[in-house]
């Protein structure tokens, strides 16, 4: 473990890395499991320690190295938040103003990350849908919740388990561009991903 350890700079002492920390704790949660093997919530418990196991931090680090490969210049915004990936997709490769359907350009990044999540099944994805400000409030919410629910069952049909996916809509919340110019609607109508470690 000693070399997962550093030294801090201004006071001289030593700091074990998240990763390490995380995998410690994962080690005894799992060994504890292997202990109680005959137990029969032992099999369902054992199915997380795939990520506490080896370490919830690096697990994530290493998730968030292959989607930004796969993601490379598709428009698709990869944020690290600590033990959360954010993905962000904008309208100009998700939605059309009024629909929920799908874009063609669209498939080719569900699948980009439905291929990480199949990988990666120690993580859940809470799927948000956003509109711009054009209709009422009443008509947008149920727009973004039909574009989150269309983005699920998309990646849900490119074998990611529907249990580890979850959809909700915020309608026109959260604008993160002007609503007054096209440009800024079409950044507005998104899908927002959020990647979460199983613990």
């Amino acid at each position: 473990m000693s070399s997962c350890a550093t030294y801090d700079p201004y006071t001289g002492e030593k700091k074990v890395s998240k990763s390490t920390t995380y995998g410690v704790a994962g080690a005894v949660v799992c060994g504890i499991i292997g202990a109680t093997k005959d137990s029969k919530h032992a099999r369902n418990a054992a199915l997380g320690c795939g990520a506490i196991g080896a370490g919830i931090g690096a697990y994530m680090d290493s998730q968030e190295a292959e989607l930004r490969r796969e993601l490379e210049g598709s428009g698709v915004r990869v944020v690290r938040q600590g033990n959360q990936i954010q993905l962000v997709m904008p309208g100009n490769i998700t939605f059309n103003t009024d629909e929920y359907s799908i874009k063609a350009n669209f498939y080719p990044v569900l699948d980009s990350v439905a291929k990480v999540l199949y990988k990666y099944r120690d993580t859940n994805l809470e799927i948000t849908g956003y509109t711009d400000s054009v209709g009422t409030k009443d008509y947008n919410m149920r727009l973004s919740e039909n574009r989150a629910a269309s983005v699920k069952h998309y990646l849900a049909s490119r074998s990611v388990d529907a249990q580890r996916l979850k959809a909700f809509g915020q309608g026109e919340l959260y604008p993160i561009a002007d609503n007054m110019t096209e440009s800024g609607r079409q950044q507005n109508r998104r899908v927002e991903l959020y990647i979460t470690a199983v613990q």
